[in-house]
């Protein structure tokens, strides 16, 4: 059976999607079967993995509103093991569409459900907000990573985040579990990052992973060449980070996996536009 997890913070710039497109690269060539859902309308994550949102013709949207079947929308991306549910511009009125809807907290969760039968890890990258589309994300979600950027707004918007988890635990999903805390864009040359990494470590203990993600261009660069950055630059500081970071991913799921990344993963190619069923 495998495992939902919502990439979560509601203020922008702080590495989410940028995390949430390596991770899962990562996870699917050390051999895990891995979908990453893009559940933003900006859909950022989709662009990054080289799909053209403008081509689509099936997006999240036709499975939240349209009530398509998820896996009639999954495409294939260029990295091996990889599958994505994409997002364009289509989703930016949803959240108004799904407010009439019976339990519409719970649309997601109801149409991705049976990918836990054809997937070890499904991903979901969050919208910079704490709307009904993220709502339905961590509804769906067995558990939540949150993204945190060293700066001191980072910390000041935390609380909202919590707080939304809180009520989520509360009302429509009892189980849902931090399954950690990234430290993102991690200088520790710089007092402020540091003293906001101890912070957010007091408060969140264990749950904090060990490696942090540290600035690097070639992190910047990946995304405008449709590649995570395994298949930009396997060797830049970036991308040996979210390795590791992938690596305790794992670990903490008591989950092997190969720590050889195969030549055939690395290779750089965009995914295709379309979905190779159509």
């Amino acid at each position: 059976m495998g495992k939902i997890v919502a990439f979560a913070n509601q203020k922008g710039g702080v590495g989410k999607t940028t995390s949430c497109i390596n991770v899962a690269a990562y996870v699917a060539v050390m051999g895990k079967k891995t979908v990453v859902i893009d559940i933003d309308p900006q859909g950022n994550l989709t662009s990054g993995l080289g799909i053209r949102k403008n081509k689509l013709t099936r997006s999240i949207y036709s499975i939240l509103i349209d009530d398509v079947k998820a896996v009639e929308v999954i495409l294939h991306t260029g990295v091996p093991g990889l599958d994505i549910v994409p997002s364009n511009v289509d989703l930016a009125g949803a959240e108004v569409q799904l407010v009439p809807f019976t339990e519409r907290e719970y649309v997601l969760k109801k149409a991705i459900q049976r990918l836990k039968n054809t997937y070890d890890y499904i991903f979901i990258d969050c919208p910079p907000s704490l709307g009904l589309l993220t709502i339905n994300a961590l509804t769906a979600a067995d558990s939540v990573l949150i993204p945190i950027q060293g700066e001191f707004f980072a910390l000041e918007g935390l609380s909202q985040l919590m707080n939304t988890i809180k009520l989520v635990k509360k009302h429509t999903n009892k189980t849902l579990d931090i399954e950690g805390v990234i430290l993102t864009m991690f200088d520790p040359r710089s007092n402020i990052v540091v003293s906001v990494a101890e912070e957010v470590t007091k408060l969140f203990g264990k749950k904090v992973f060990s490696v942090k993600v540290p600035r690097n261009i070639k992190l910047v660069e990946a995304p405008s060449y449709g590649l995570p950055v395994l298949q930009y630059e396997p060797r830049s500081n970036g991308a040996l980070a979210y390795k590791s970071l992938s690596e305790e991913f794992l670990q903490r799921n008591n989950d092997a996996f190969n720590k050889i990344v195969s030549d055939r993963a690395l290779k750089k190619r965009a995914a295709p536009a379309k979905n190779d069923k159509t």
